[in-house]
């Protein structure tokens, strides 16, 4: 039981990794406000599910004040909502730019802006922003997606900086998953799935449980030294 008595929001929580945090923070003792814009297709005991699109400034506010009135500790915080709108550059329209850096990146932000500062304030805290492998290594035809995610390591860094400067115990990081089999991944050819698993040392594909985990290890005091860092959980991955 890492999480008991923790309070942890989790967007992007209806499906694939999001879910699974989810169910694993439940599992792990902690009241789990579960936030998507599509409807929670799933009910656990320990966890209320919430209607959020993080790339509206207006409701990451009010969700937040909410939560600070009903909860009293909002202990952890996983930014695991994106998208993708896959093109080669030269054909990606200003829309599907602009649509992955409203949520990848200004949805982390509008959740951040308001819940560092009350961790900061409550003294203690855990922030785990979810990056990706094509953030560390590029990806052709995702030159949006890329940038949003490269752009996470260095909120990332930053946030830890700002949030403990004066003492509080503010711990912020950021998971980087390889190829993992979600639904995003089951529309791509199964000829470019195995390539993607060679190019691992372990020879596939990660299962999104397995990147549950090691977001639980941030989000524990299991990880009480831990700031700043960028988990790379993606099998060793060769590009």
């Amino acid at each position: 039981m890492r999480l008991e008595g923790k309070v942890a929001i989790v967007t992007g929580a209806a499906a694939g990794i999001g879910r699974c945090v989810a169910e694993l923070f439940v599992a792990e003792g902690a009241q789990v406000l579960a936030c998507d814009v599509a409807e929670i297709p799933y009910q656990m005991y320990g966890m209320a599910a919430y209607k959020l699109d993080v790339a509206n400034a207006e409701a990451c506010q009010k969700f937040y004040e909410y939560t600070a009135e009903i909860y009293p500790t909002i202990d952890v915080l996983v930014n695991n909502a994106g998208i993708t709108r896959d093109a080669m550059t030269a054909k990606m329209t200003d829309a599907q730019w602009d649509d992955v850096m409203a949520i990848n990146l200004k949805g982390v932000f509008n959740l951040v802006r308001h819940i560092g500062p009350f961790m900061e304030k409550q003294g203690t805290g855990s922030i785990i922003n979810i990056s990706s492998v094509v953030g560390e290594y590029g990806n052709i035809g995702q030159a949006n997606y890329a940038a949003t995610k490269s752009a996470i390591y260095g909120a990332t860094k930053t946030w830890a900086k700002e949030f403990a400067r004066k003492g509080a115990a503010v711990r912020v990081n950021s998971v980087s998953p390889g190829y993992t089999m979600t639904d995003i991944l089951k529309t791509v050819p199964e000829d470019l799935l195995d390539k993607f698993a060679k190019q691992t040392m372990l020879g596939r594909l990660a299962q999104p449980e397995e990147i549950a985990r090691a977001i639980l290890f941030l989000a524990s005091d299991d990880a009480s030294y831990i700031t700043g860092h960028n988990l790379s959980v993606n099998g060793g991955m060769r590009l």
